[in-house]
């Protein structure tokens, strides 16, 4: 028997499914609050430190629920799949379709990249320790990889759902078998580079799993979350995996970077318990006070997972750099009845950075792409390319960050059509649509 909320619910917006909103803006929560919550910092001799507060005792098991990115990427496909549904039906093309997913994708980025390149400069030009200034430049770009590997995901969605209609969970089942294959590979040859091949087949086995949601075919979901977590737990315990499910200063292997077999295992178990919480979260977000709050988040949800981090560094740099506060030794009383603080200090930056940017996440109008298929593929490897480089280099001084955010320049002009009706694009790259 379920036993739903007793509190009075609001309808749920027509055509959406509030499970896969609610994953998604849970995911991106949990993303931020792990981000601002793990950091050891110290500042001394114009050089700043940095240390995980998770790796301090059995903490790591923390991740287990914290590491989302498998959720997302879940919550990406199902809406993924919805939403191209919904143009098929409409007789959209999917090319047109591609290009408002890439330029939702994309246009946030410029913003970032706009106070980034030159910000670097100017730090240094007013004295501010280099080692400091360069460690928050190289960071601010790290998560931009959700971008570029969300946008393979996206790409691919039209052919991988005629897979998915074809043969169903054998997609997801072979994309687990590649992933399992390339971790034998990696850790039997000692060549770590073989294991990026897991970066396309443990997030693409997830967004596969997400289409099956969008189908109904999930139908055991306590069977996936025992048995994800099952083997997630086995293969830490007599495998090459540590039991983190983010990588660790000084670790040997991380199960992040890339992704392993033992975080698509935990990502299995996340789903299935999940999808077995299912009516009370549906029945939550139902909450009149819970949907509003839904409502208003929705929209900003890019906003806050790319200037999140931005708004640490100007913690960061008044209280650590500045005020020379250290980060107290983690799990003591100090931190615990400090992190309160910390995190209501983090939130008033970020919220000044929403007023500020938020306004951008939405691409201005633009006309219905009208172009080919080749045009908005290379306009997506042009993007996906410009993601990677910031990725790996951020916005470290230097021609790459520059040549990286003129590729999403140009990725976004190919796909800029010249005719027909100009329309605002006002849906987050992070919703769906249902209609």
């Amino acid at each position: 028997m379920i036993v739903r909320p007793a509190a009075p619910t609001s309808p749920a917006p027509p055509g959406r499914d509030l499970f896969v909103d609610a994953l998604r803006l849970f995911g991106m929560a949990l993303v931020v609050l792990q981000h601002w919550s793990m950091p050891v910092l110290s500042f001394a001799d114009g050089r700043i430190s940095t240390g995980n507060a998770l790796s301090a005792g059995g903490a790591w098991l923390i991740t287990w629920i914290s590491q989302v990115m498998p959720l997302v990427f879940f919550a990406g496909g199902a809406a993924n799949a919805i939403s191209w549904r919904g143009s098929v039906r409409r007789g959209g093309p999917a090319p047109a379709w591609l290009a408002v997913r890439l330029r939702r994708l994309a246009w946030p980025v410029l913003p970032l990249a706009a106070v980034w390149l030159p910000l670097p400069h100017l730090l240094l030009a007013l004295g501010l320790p280099q080692q400091p200034v360069f460690t928050a430049s190289r960071l601010a770009g790290q998560l931009l990889w959700f971008l570029a590997i969300y946008l393979v995901a996206v790409a691919v969605t039209p052919p991988m759902l005629r897979l998915n209609m074809v043969y169903g969970w054998r997609v997801p089942a072979v994309l687990v078998a590649g992933a399992v294959a390339v971790d034998l590979a990696r850790f039997t040859s000692g060549l770590d580079v073989i294991g990026f091949l897991n970066i396309g087949l443990v997030w693409l086995a997830v967004h596969q799993l997400g289409f099956l949601y969008a189908d109904g075919r999930l139908s055991r979901p306590w069977t996936m979350a025992l048995t994800g977590y099952g083997l997630a737990a086995a293969l830490v315990a007599f495998g090459p995996y540590p039991g983190s499910m983010i990588g660790m200063p000084g670790a040997a292997v991380s199960n992040m970077a890339p992704p392993t077999v033992a975080l698509l295992a935990v990502g299995i178990g996340q789903i299935g318990l999940a999808l077995a919480l299912r009516p009370w979260i549906v029945a939550f977000t139902r909450w009149p006070v819970v949907s509003r709050a839904l409502a208003w988040a929705a929209p900003r949800m890019m906003t806050v997972y790319l200037w999140h981090m931005s708004a640490l560094f100007v913690v960061t740099s008044v209280v650590v750099v500045g005020l020379g506060v250290s980060t107290p030794e983690p799990g003591t009383s100090a931190w615990l009845s400090g992190w309160p603080h910390w995190l209501l200090v983090l939130s008033l930056a970020m919220w000044a950075l929403l007023r500020g940017f938020a306004r951008f996440e939405a691409p201005p109008p633009a006309s219905p792409y009208r172009g080919g298929m080749v045009r908005i593929m290379v306009a997506a490897a042009l993007t996906g390319a410009g993601l990677l480089i910031l990725t790996a280099i951020g916005f470290v001084p230097g021609p790459a960050p520059v040549l990286a955010t003129g590729m999403l320049l140009a990725g976004l002009l190919l796909i800029r059509s010249a005719s027909g009706p100009r329309r605002p694009e006002t849906t987050s790259p992070l919703r769906h649509d249902l209609t």
